[in-house]
């Protein structure tokens, strides 16, 4: 099963791609094959879902390939980031009915649960299956060392059960293809 992990900021000394490469990580122990789909290099100036630019041809390539999207997501200002809309509305019939994982990154105590709550909202919007389970990343300058890796061991159980359930809906998707 194929579930790439969209890094949702193109920010330059971003904290939020520690997040996403031990979610990239946890995502391969789970079984799944995997990669980074990293906003900056699909960054466009404006919304162009005509399909016809090479970003919006090998960006759909991949959704259409995957059987689940994961989605990293920092929170700024209560928010997810501009650049992840323009990317996200750049594919439209190629999010059809695939499960999405989203997971949080904030500087706070909350994990960026208010751009989680958001991206719920969009992957509805896309016709994804936003999955219960989230992964939140609080206070993420003091949760990873200064290799980028996590410092509390909990997060291997957390990323255990939110691939799990990822894997379990990625799987009823499926056999509804068939």
């Amino acid at each position: 099963m194929f579930a790439p992990v969209f890094l949702g900021t193109a920010r330059k000394g971003r904290q939020s791609e520690k997040a996403a490469l031990f979610v990239l990580e946890a995502a391969k122990k789970a079984g799944f094959e995997s990669e980074i789909i990293d906003v900056k290099d699909f960054a466009l100036q404006a919304t162009d879902n005509s399909m016809q630019s090479e970003k919006a041809k090998a960006l759909a390539e991949k959704v259409s390939r995957a059987d689940a999207i994961v989605i990293v997501s920092p929170e700024y200002n209560h928010g997810y980031p501009g650049e992840l809309k323009l990317v996200l509305d750049l594919l439209y019939g190629q999010y059809w009915g695939k499960p999405a994982g989203i997971c949080g990154v904030s500087a706070g105590p909350l994990g960026g649960a208010r751009a989680v709550e958001q991206l719920r909202q969009v992957a509805v919007e896309l016709h994804m299956w936003p999955i219960r389970e989230a992964l939140y990343f609080p206070k993420v300058q003091e949760l990873f060392d200064e290799k980028g890796r996590i410092k509390d061991s909990a997060y291997d159980g957390l990323a255990a059960k939110f691939f799990s359930e990822l894997k379990r809906h990625a799987e009823i998707c499926a056999k509804g293809k068939k």
